[in-house]
């Protein structure tokens, strides 16, 4: 169990997650908590990280810190969401074994899991056939950044772990046009939309692949959970257990924000993965379960949205 006075250090603390994980720390009554925005600290430059770990020498380290983007950041940038992720992971993993920290937690992504896996998926389905291809260069970092943290518990008896979660929403999420996931750029989509009068909106692919949804701020209860209950090399999926398609989904989010015109799809762009569905019964044995029902959450991600003045430039 972490102590209530441990020094935590959560790296990626200005993002979606971190910041959630931040907010369920202090409502816990975490008083330690270390950050470093990305000015002063580079997560990506070696020496930086050394320097960073030595002086401060944090107990637990929760690791949010990631490169991330929707399918066409991916497609667009293979190479630059390979390196900067697979080089901030393993920099601030080896910088924690180094420095005694005694308990580290990788935050990873359901999309290590292979393209056509059984579903749902179980983590024991990792690695067992080729990965989604538009998000494989970020699916490899992760893998690899879970292996290290399992290859260091084996080699050195280091007690870190690593949980995966389905697709994210909520406060201080991404709502760029064309860089964010598919949830809040269709939060800024309708928004726009119902701003503007316009009669219809055009969504990509047919609406048809399958998606399950996790609200950020359980999440980070979870990830709190975990650092004081779970020790193991296998992963945990984080998510609800629940799915609906992107018809549903692009209904759903219509329907919060007040959109009544009509939902077009122009099926020549990518769908993406046909279906992602976490088995989320490892979690639910180990005493957790989410929290926040998807429309819910919609709603709170909207207000957020609302309330977000970096939003237009994003």
């Amino acid at each position: 169990m972490m102590e209530k006075d441990a020094k935590i250090y959560v790296a990626g603390h200005r993002g979606m997650v971190g910041s959630a994980i931040v907010r369920e720390l202090e409502r816990q009554g975490y008083t330690n908590i270390v950050t470093r925005t990305h000015a002063e600290l580079d997560l990506c430059r070696q020496d930086a990280v050394e320097a960073f770990f030595a002086q401060e020498k944090p107990e637990y380290v929760f690791l949010a810190a990631a490169k991330v983007g929707g399918i066409v950041a991916n497609q667009n940038a293979l190479a630059d969401f390979m390196y900067d992720n697979m080089i901030l992971e393993m920099n601030v993993i080896h910088s924690a074994w180094k420095n005694g920290c005694k308990k580290l937690e990788f935050l990873g992504s359901s999309c290590i899991y292979p393209r056509m896996a059984p579903q749902p998926m179980k983590e024991s389905c990792l690695l067992t056939s080729e990965l989604e291809k538009t998000n494989e260069a970020y699916a490899l970092a992760k893998i690899s950044g879970l292996k290290y943290c399992e290859f260091l518990n084996k080699q050195y008896g280091t007690d870190y772990i690593s949980v995966m979660p389905t697709n994210l929403y909520g406060p201080n999420d991404n709502y760029h046009p064309t860089h964010s996931h598919v949830l809040p750029a269709l939060i800024r989509r309708f928004h726009e939309a119902k701003e503007s009068g316009a009669t219809e909106v055009t969504c990509w692919g047919d609406g048809s692949p399958l998606r399950e949804f996790l609200y950020v701020d359980d999440l980070a209860n979870l990830c709190v959970f975990l650092m004081n209950n779970y020790s193991g090399d296998e992963t945990v999926n984080a998510g609800t257990g629940k799915e609906l398609t992107i018809k549903e989904l692009t209904e759903l989010v219509a329907k919060v924000i007040g959109f009544n015109g009509e939902i077009k799809w122009d099926s020549s762009k990518p769908n993406g993965t046909p279906r992602k569905l976490l088995d989320v019964s490892k979690a639910e044995m180990l005493g957790w379960t989410y929290k926040t029902e998807l429309e819910d959450g919609i709603r709170l991600s909207y207000e957020d949205f609302l309330n977000n003045p970096m939003r237009a430039e994003r």
